[in-house]
Protein backbone atom coordinates (compact mmCIF):
# COMPACT_ATOMS: atom_id res chain seq x y z
CA UNK A 1 0.00 0.00 0.00
CA UNK A 2 1.10 3.36 -0.26
CA UNK A 3 1.89 6.02 2.39
CA UNK A 4 0.56 9.37 2.76
CA UNK A 5 3.36 10.68 5.11
CA UNK A 6 6.33 9.38 2.40
CA UNK A 7 4.89 10.46 -0.55
CA UNK A 8 4.33 13.92 1.12
CA UNK A 9 7.63 13.98 2.66
CA UNK A 10 9.03 12.53 -0.74
CA UNK A 11 6.95 15.95 -2.40
CA UNK A 12 8.35 18.43 -0.16
CA UNK A 13 12.05 17.41 0.00
CA UNK A 14 11.33 17.28 -3.99
CA UNK A 15 12.83 13.85 -4.27
CA UNK A 16 9.66 13.23 -6.23
CA UNK A 17 7.31 16.04 -7.72
CA UNK A 18 3.26 16.05 -6.80
CA UNK A 19 2.54 15.70 -10.47
CA UNK A 20 4.48 12.59 -10.86
CA UNK A 21 3.34 11.12 -7.40
CA UNK A 22 -0.64 11.68 -8.90
CA UNK A 23 0.44 9.92 -12.12
CA UNK A 24 1.76 7.08 -9.91
CA UNK A 25 -1.65 6.10 -8.23
CA UNK A 26 -3.49 6.73 -12.19
CA UNK A 27 -1.14 4.40 -13.09
CA UNK A 28 -2.00 1.59 -10.64
CA UNK A 29 -5.76 2.75 -10.74
CA UNK A 30 -5.78 1.85 -14.37
CA UNK A 31 -4.70 -1.61 -13.66
CA UNK A 32 -6.05 -2.89 -10.97
CA UNK A 33 -9.66 -0.89 -11.34
CA UNK A 34 -11.11 -3.59 -13.28
CA UNK A 35 -11.03 -6.12 -10.68
CA UNK A 36 -11.93 -3.97 -7.54
CA UNK A 37 -14.16 -1.56 -8.71
CA UNK A 38 -13.63 0.68 -6.56
CA UNK A 39 -14.74 4.36 -7.99
CA UNK A 40 -18.01 5.39 -9.35
CA UNK A 41 -16.50 8.48 -11.16
CA UNK A 42 -13.09 9.81 -11.88
CA UNK A 43 -11.74 12.97 -13.48
CA UNK A 44 -9.59 13.05 -16.45
CA UNK A 45 -6.61 14.44 -15.12
CA UNK A 46 -4.81 14.36 -11.37
CA UNK A 47 -4.19 18.03 -11.09
CA UNK A 48 -1.45 18.66 -8.38
CA UNK A 49 -2.31 21.03 -5.03
CA UNK A 50 -0.37 22.77 -2.89
CA UNK A 51 0.48 21.85 0.90
CA UNK A 52 1.17 19.72 3.37
CA UNK A 53 -0.89 16.94 1.39
CA UNK A 54 0.98 17.89 -2.21
CA UNK A 55 0.93 14.80 -4.45
CA UNK A 56 -1.72 12.73 -2.05
CA UNK A 57 -4.20 11.46 -4.49
CA UNK A 58 -7.19 10.83 -2.01
CA UNK A 59 -10.60 9.09 -2.67
CA UNK A 60 -13.90 10.71 -2.00
CA UNK A 61 -16.87 8.49 -0.91
CA UNK A 62 -19.53 8.92 -2.90
CA UNK A 63 -22.02 10.95 -0.60
CA UNK A 64 -20.05 13.59 -0.53
CA UNK A 65 -20.46 16.44 -2.76
CA UNK A 66 -18.12 17.14 -5.04
CA UNK A 67 -18.48 20.61 -7.85
CA UNK A 68 -16.11 18.75 -10.28
CA UNK A 69 -17.79 15.41 -10.08
CA UNK A 70 -21.05 14.02 -10.09
CA UNK A 71 -22.20 12.62 -6.01
CA UNK A 72 -24.54 8.96 -6.91
CA UNK A 73 -25.72 7.97 -3.09
CA UNK A 74 -24.67 4.55 -4.81
CA UNK A 75 -28.40 5.05 -6.24
CA UNK A 76 -30.17 5.79 -10.23
CA UNK A 77 -32.31 8.29 -8.45
CA UNK A 78 -29.51 10.32 -8.26
CA UNK A 79 -27.22 9.66 -11.30
CA UNK A 80 -25.25 12.07 -13.06
CA UNK A 81 -26.16 14.08 -10.23
CA UNK A 82 -23.43 17.34 -10.06
CA UNK A 83 -23.51 19.72 -6.55
CA UNK A 84 -22.19 22.84 -7.13
CA UNK A 85 -19.80 22.88 -4.33
CA UNK A 86 -17.75 21.12 -2.75
CA UNK A 87 -18.45 19.67 0.94
CA UNK A 88 -16.77 21.66 3.70
CA UNK A 89 -14.58 18.15 4.08
CA UNK A 90 -13.53 18.03 0.20
CA UNK A 91 -12.35 21.90 0.79
CA UNK A 92 -10.21 20.85 3.32
CA UNK A 93 -8.63 18.29 1.19
CA UNK A 94 -7.95 20.59 -1.24
CA UNK A 95 -6.75 23.41 1.01
CA UNK A 96 -4.31 20.97 2.72
CA UNK A 97 -2.82 20.41 -1.21
CA UNK A 98 -4.39 16.86 -1.41
CA UNK A 99 -5.90 15.78 -5.08
CA UNK A 100 -9.32 14.02 -5.48
CA UNK A 101 -8.68 10.93 -7.41
CA UNK A 102 -12.32 9.99 -7.72
CA UNK A 103 -15.60 9.44 -5.76
CA UNK A 104 -15.41 5.85 -4.22
CA UNK A 105 -18.08 3.31 -4.45
CA UNK A 106 -20.48 3.60 -1.42
CA UNK A 107 -23.59 1.12 -0.56
CA UNK A 108 -27.02 2.75 -1.57
CA UNK A 109 -27.29 5.87 0.80
CA UNK A 110 -25.12 4.45 3.05
CA UNK A 111 -26.73 1.71 3.60
CA UNK A 112 -26.18 -2.32 3.21
CA UNK A 113 -27.49 -2.83 -0.35
CA UNK A 114 -23.89 -4.07 -1.13
CA UNK A 115 -21.45 -1.93 -3.95
CA UNK A 116 -20.40 -3.41 -6.84
CA UNK A 117 -16.82 -3.09 -4.74
CA UNK A 118 -14.86 -6.10 -4.24
CA UNK A 119 -11.93 -7.01 -1.42
CA UNK A 120 -8.44 -6.90 -2.91
CA UNK A 121 -7.68 -9.54 -0.58
CA UNK A 122 -9.96 -11.89 -2.18
CA UNK A 123 -12.23 -11.17 -5.24
CA UNK A 124 -15.24 -13.38 -3.69
CA UNK A 125 -15.07 -12.03 -0.57
CA UNK A 126 -17.08 -8.44 1.21
CA UNK A 127 -14.94 -5.51 1.14
CA UNK A 128 -17.51 -4.19 3.93
CA UNK A 129 -19.80 -1.10 3.74
CA UNK A 130 -20.96 1.38 3.45
CA UNK A 131 -17.52 2.69 2.51
CA UNK A 132 -16.55 -0.08 0.42
CA UNK A 133 -14.68 1.79 -2.39
CA UNK A 134 -12.43 3.84 -0.05
CA UNK A 135 -11.33 0.73 1.86
CA UNK A 136 -10.56 -1.27 -0.92
CA UNK A 137 -9.00 1.70 -3.23
CA UNK A 138 -6.37 2.30 -0.25
CA UNK A 139 -5.77 -1.99 0.34
CA UNK A 140 -5.28 -2.31 -3.26
CA UNK A 141 -2.85 0.29 -3.71
CA UNK A 142 -4.05 2.73 -5.81
CA UNK A 143 -4.40 5.63 -3.60
CA UNK A 144 -2.67 6.27 -0.12
CA UNK A 145 -6.14 7.95 1.60
CA UNK A 146 -9.38 7.71 1.28
CA UNK A 147 -12.73 9.41 2.98
CA UNK A 148 -15.36 7.60 3.74
CA UNK A 149 -18.40 7.61 6.70
CA UNK A 150 -19.52 5.67 9.66
CA UNK A 151 -23.14 5.38 10.76
CA UNK A 152 -22.54 2.50 12.04
CA UNK A 153 -19.96 0.67 11.53
CA UNK A 154 -19.01 2.09 8.20
CA UNK A 155 -15.24 3.05 8.54
CA UNK A 156 -14.01 0.41 11.09
CA UNK A 157 -15.51 -1.99 9.49
CA UNK A 158 -14.52 -2.23 5.87
CA UNK A 159 -11.17 -1.17 7.44
CA UNK A 160 -10.86 -4.16 8.90
CA UNK A 161 -12.17 -6.60 6.23
CA UNK A 162 -9.74 -5.10 3.68
CA UNK A 163 -6.84 -4.65 5.61
CA UNK A 164 -6.23 -1.20 6.47
CA UNK A 165 -6.03 1.34 9.14
CA UNK A 166 -9.31 3.64 9.54
CA UNK A 167 -10.00 6.28 12.11
CA UNK A 168 -14.04 7.73 12.94
CA UNK A 169 -12.16 10.77 14.74
CA UNK A 170 -14.91 12.16 17.68
CA UNK A 171 -18.18 13.08 16.60
CA UNK A 172 -17.88 16.50 14.49
CA UNK A 173 -14.20 16.77 14.07
CA UNK A 174 -14.74 16.64 10.68
CA UNK A 175 -17.27 18.34 9.06
CA UNK A 176 -20.52 16.58 7.87
CA UNK A 177 -21.83 19.02 5.98
CA UNK A 178 -22.15 18.56 2.26
CA UNK A 179 -22.42 14.85 3.20
CA UNK A 180 -26.08 12.91 2.62
CA UNK A 181 -27.46 12.43 5.80
CA UNK A 182 -28.34 8.88 7.47
CA UNK A 183 -28.78 9.90 10.93
CA UNK A 184 -27.31 13.16 11.64
CA UNK A 185 -26.79 12.19 15.06
CA UNK A 186 -24.62 9.68 14.57
CA UNK A 187 -23.33 10.29 10.54
CA UNK A 188 -19.52 10.50 11.37
CA UNK A 189 -17.11 11.42 8.55
CA UNK A 190 -13.53 9.59 8.68
CA UNK A 191 -10.26 8.67 7.44
CA UNK A 192 -8.77 5.48 5.64
CA UNK A 193 -5.14 4.89 5.08
CA UNK A 194 -2.28 2.56 5.02
CA UNK A 195 -1.39 3.29 8.60
CA UNK A 196 -2.38 4.66 11.70
CA UNK A 197 0.77 6.71 11.10
CA UNK A 198 -0.84 8.02 8.00
CA UNK A 199 -3.83 8.72 9.88
CA UNK A 200 -2.50 11.07 12.26
CA UNK A 201 -0.77 12.70 9.68
CA UNK A 202 -3.56 13.32 7.33
CA UNK A 203 -6.21 14.34 9.52
CA UNK A 204 -3.48 16.42 11.11
CA UNK A 205 -3.32 18.09 7.84
CA UNK A 206 -7.15 18.19 7.11
CA UNK A 207 -7.95 20.19 10.60
CA UNK A 208 -4.90 21.90 11.22
CA UNK A 209 -4.71 19.71 14.64
CA UNK A 210 -0.72 19.17 14.45
CA UNK A 211 -1.20 17.71 17.93
CA UNK A 212 -2.85 14.60 16.10
CA UNK A 213 0.64 13.82 14.22
CA UNK A 214 1.28 12.19 17.88
CA UNK A 215 4.16 10.45 18.28
CA UNK A 216 3.94 6.46 19.30
CA UNK A 217 2.80 6.12 23.01
CA UNK A 218 5.37 4.68 25.19
CA UNK A 219 3.12 1.59 26.14
CA UNK A 220 4.79 1.01 29.80
CA UNK A 221 2.65 1.99 32.32
CA UNK A 222 -0.29 2.89 30.70
CA UNK A 223 -3.83 0.83 31.74
CA UNK A 224 -5.35 -0.24 28.50
CA UNK A 225 -8.70 -1.67 29.12
CA UNK A 226 -10.41 -4.17 26.83
CA UNK A 227 -14.58 -5.16 26.14
CA UNK A 228 -15.62 -7.72 24.76
CA UNK A 229 -19.14 -5.95 24.30
CA UNK A 230 -20.84 -9.25 25.28
CA UNK A 231 -24.44 -7.15 24.62
CA UNK A 232 -23.28 -7.08 21.09
CA UNK A 233 -22.80 -11.13 20.42
CA UNK A 234 -19.98 -13.59 20.06
CA UNK A 235 -17.16 -12.69 17.78
CA UNK A 236 -15.58 -15.22 15.39
CA UNK A 237 -12.34 -16.57 16.08
CA UNK A 238 -10.44 -14.65 13.82
CA UNK A 239 -11.46 -11.79 15.53
CA UNK A 240 -11.14 -12.95 18.99
CA UNK A 241 -7.30 -14.14 17.96
CA UNK A 242 -6.84 -10.53 16.95
CA UNK A 243 -7.74 -9.19 20.17
CA UNK A 244 -5.77 -11.25 22.25
CA UNK A 245 -2.75 -10.85 19.98
CA UNK A 246 -2.83 -7.28 20.35
CA UNK A 247 -3.32 -7.38 24.57
CA UNK A 248 -0.61 -9.90 24.59
CA UNK A 249 1.70 -7.35 22.70
CA UNK A 250 0.92 -4.55 24.94
CA UNK A 251 1.34 -6.63 27.89
CA UNK A 252 4.71 -7.60 26.94
CA UNK A 253 5.40 -4.13 26.15
CA UNK A 254 4.62 -2.87 30.22
CA UNK A 255 1.21 -1.89 29.51
CA UNK A 256 -1.25 -3.01 32.41
CA UNK A 257 -4.44 -5.00 31.02
CA UNK A 258 -7.58 -4.60 32.85
CA UNK A 259 -10.67 -6.35 32.12
CA UNK A 260 -13.86 -3.80 32.04
CA UNK A 261 -17.04 -4.39 33.25
CA UNK A 262 -19.86 -3.47 31.24
CA UNK A 263 -22.07 -0.68 33.08
CA UNK A 264 -26.27 -1.16 32.46
CA UNK A 265 -26.05 2.78 30.93
CA UNK A 266 -24.10 1.66 28.15
CA UNK A 267 -26.08 -1.74 27.34
CA UNK A 268 -29.28 0.38 26.92
CA UNK A 269 -26.97 3.12 24.88
CA UNK A 270 -26.00 0.14 22.67
CA UNK A 271 -29.91 -0.66 22.22
CA UNK A 272 -30.74 3.31 21.66
CA UNK A 273 -28.12 3.04 18.65
CA UNK A 274 -31.56 1.25 16.56
CA UNK A 275 -34.38 3.45 17.10
CA UNK A 276 -32.40 6.87 16.79
CA UNK A 277 -30.88 5.80 13.57
CA UNK A 278 -34.10 4.64 12.33
CA UNK A 279 -36.30 7.94 13.30
CA UNK A 280 -33.73 9.93 11.81
CA UNK A 281 -33.16 8.06 8.82
CA UNK A 282 -36.73 7.74 8.05
CA UNK A 283 -36.62 11.86 7.68
CA UNK A 284 -33.53 12.09 5.94
CA UNK A 285 -34.78 9.71 3.01
CA UNK A 286 -38.27 10.99 3.29
CA UNK A 287 -38.28 12.15 -0.26
CA UNK A 288 -36.79 9.50 -2.12
CA UNK A 289 -38.97 7.19 -0.05
CA UNK A 290 -41.80 8.87 -1.55
CA UNK A 291 -40.97 9.31 -4.77
CA UNK A 292 -38.81 7.05 -6.24
CA UNK A 293 -39.27 4.00 -3.81
CA UNK A 294 -39.77 1.63 -6.15
CA UNK A 295 -35.60 2.06 -7.10
CA UNK A 296 -34.36 1.97 -3.80
CA UNK A 297 -32.55 -1.39 -3.07
CA UNK A 298 -34.39 -3.85 -1.23
CA UNK A 299 -32.41 -4.21 2.34
CA UNK A 300 -32.91 -0.32 2.66
CA UNK A 301 -36.68 -0.73 1.07
CA UNK A 302 -37.50 -2.98 3.75
CA UNK A 303 -35.59 -0.89 6.58
CA UNK A 304 -37.50 1.98 5.56
CA UNK A 305 -40.70 0.43 5.33
CA UNK A 306 -40.25 -0.57 9.40
CA UNK A 307 -38.38 2.44 10.45
CA UNK A 308 -41.18 4.95 9.65
CA UNK A 309 -42.89 3.26 12.47
CA UNK A 310 -40.47 4.37 14.98
CA UNK A 311 -42.39 7.18 17.15
CA UNK A 312 -41.19 10.79 18.87
CA UNK A 313 -41.81 9.20 22.14
CA UNK A 314 -39.24 5.80 21.25
CA UNK A 315 -36.98 9.03 19.31
CA UNK A 316 -36.53 10.66 22.67
CA UNK A 317 -35.76 7.97 24.82
CA UNK A 318 -33.68 6.69 22.49
CA UNK A 319 -31.97 10.48 22.88
CA UNK A 320 -32.50 9.71 27.03
CA UNK A 321 -30.32 6.67 26.63
CA UNK A 322 -27.76 7.97 24.58
CA UNK A 323 -27.13 11.06 27.45
CA UNK A 324 -26.62 8.75 30.14
CA UNK A 325 -24.83 6.51 27.61
CA UNK A 326 -21.85 9.58 27.22
CA UNK A 327 -22.11 9.69 30.90
CA UNK A 328 -21.25 6.36 31.84
CA UNK A 329 -18.62 6.56 29.11
CA UNK A 330 -16.46 8.98 31.08
CA UNK A 331 -17.14 6.62 33.95
CA UNK A 332 -15.13 3.94 31.60
CA UNK A 333 -12.47 5.92 30.96
CA UNK A 334 -11.76 7.01 34.18
CA UNK A 335 -9.60 3.92 35.13
CA UNK A 336 -8.14 3.08 31.65
CA UNK A 337 -6.20 5.35 29.14
CA UNK A 338 -7.88 3.69 25.88
CA UNK A 339 -9.82 0.93 25.47
CA UNK A 340 -9.66 -2.11 23.10
CA UNK A 341 -12.19 -4.12 21.60
CA UNK A 342 -13.51 -6.30 18.03
CA UNK A 343 -12.99 -4.09 15.21
CA UNK A 344 -15.39 -6.55 13.43
CA UNK A 345 -16.81 -9.81 14.06
CA UNK A 346 -14.21 -11.89 12.11
CA UNK A 347 -12.30 -11.08 8.50
CA UNK A 348 -15.07 -10.61 5.55
CA UNK A 349 -17.77 -12.35 5.07
CA UNK A 350 -17.22 -15.25 1.94
CA UNK A 351 -20.06 -13.30 -0.49
CA UNK A 352 -20.12 -10.40 -2.39
CA UNK A 353 -24.01 -10.39 -0.83
CA UNK A 354 -23.05 -9.00 2.45
CA UNK A 355 -21.35 -6.12 3.71
CA UNK A 356 -20.90 -7.90 7.56
CA UNK A 357 -22.41 -6.46 10.37
CA UNK A 358 -21.68 -3.63 12.65
CA UNK A 359 -22.88 -4.98 15.66
CA UNK A 360 -19.35 -4.20 17.20
CA UNK A 361 -19.02 -0.68 16.28
CA UNK A 362 -22.59 1.12 16.87
CA UNK A 363 -22.03 1.91 20.33
CA UNK A 364 -18.91 3.97 20.03
CA UNK A 365 -20.48 5.96 17.08
CA UNK A 366 -23.54 6.68 19.42
CA UNK A 367 -20.99 7.98 21.93
CA UNK A 368 -18.87 9.79 19.38
CA UNK A 369 -15.94 8.69 20.94
CA UNK A 370 -12.79 8.65 18.55
CA UNK A 371 -12.60 4.81 17.05
CA UNK A 372 -9.34 3.48 15.54
CA UNK A 373 -8.86 0.18 13.50
CA UNK A 374 -5.28 -1.32 12.45
CA UNK A 375 -4.68 -4.93 10.95
CA UNK A 376 -3.83 -7.24 13.90
CA UNK A 377 -3.66 -10.71 12.09
CA UNK A 378 -5.45 -13.24 9.50
CA UNK A 379 -8.53 -15.25 9.99
CA UNK A 380 -8.93 -18.65 9.17
CA UNK A 381 -9.45 -18.07 5.41
CA UNK A 382 -6.09 -16.39 5.11
CA UNK A 383 -8.06 -12.71 5.23
CA UNK A 384 -7.20 -9.73 7.42
CA UNK A 385 -8.50 -9.21 11.07
CA UNK A 386 -7.86 -5.54 12.73
CA UNK A 387 -8.73 -4.42 16.65
CA UNK A 388 -9.96 -1.08 17.51
CA UNK A 389 -9.03 0.96 19.67
CA UNK A 390 -11.40 3.63 21.67
CA UNK A 391 -10.65 6.78 23.44
CA UNK A 392 -12.83 8.99 25.69
CA UNK A 393 -14.88 11.76 23.34
CA UNK A 394 -11.55 14.22 22.64
CA UNK A 395 -8.76 11.82 22.94
CA UNK A 396 -7.91 11.56 19.26
CA UNK A 397 -4.82 12.75 19.88
CA UNK A 398 -3.83 9.54 22.61
CA UNK A 399 -5.46 7.07 20.29
CA UNK A 400 -3.13 7.57 17.32
CA UNK A 401 -0.36 7.68 19.71
CA UNK A 402 -1.49 4.23 20.99
CA UNK A 403 -2.50 2.75 17.44
CA UNK A 404 1.01 3.53 16.29
CA UNK A 405 2.83 2.09 19.58
CA UNK A 406 0.63 -1.11 18.34
CA UNK A 407 1.16 -1.19 14.73
CA UNK A 408 4.65 -0.96 15.33
CA UNK A 409 4.46 -4.21 17.54
CA UNK A 410 2.26 -6.14 14.74
CA UNK A 411 4.77 -5.06 12.22
CA UNK A 412 8.03 -5.99 14.28
CA UNK A 413 6.04 -9.58 15.12
CA UNK A 414 5.70 -10.33 11.49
Amino acid sequence: MLSVRAIAHQVSSGAVSASSALADCATRIAAREPDIRAFASRPERLEPGSGPLAGVACGVKDIIDTADLPTGMGSPIYDGWQPRADAPIVMALKAAGATIAGKTHTTAFAFLDPAPTRNPHDLTASPGGSSAGSAAAVAAGMIPLAIGTQTGGSVIRPSSYCGVAGIKPSYALLPTVGIKPFSWSLDTAGLMAASADDLGFALAALTGRPELDADAARLEGLRIGVTRQPFAGEPEAGSEAALAAALALVAKAGATVVELATPKALVEAFHAHGPLQDFEAAQALSWEYRNHRSVIPPKLSAYLDAAGAVSPTQYDDARALSRRGRDACRDLFAGVDVVVSYAAPGEAPDTLGSTGDSRFNRLWTLLGTPCLTIPVTTGPRGLPVGVQIIGRFGADERVIAVAKALERLVVSRR
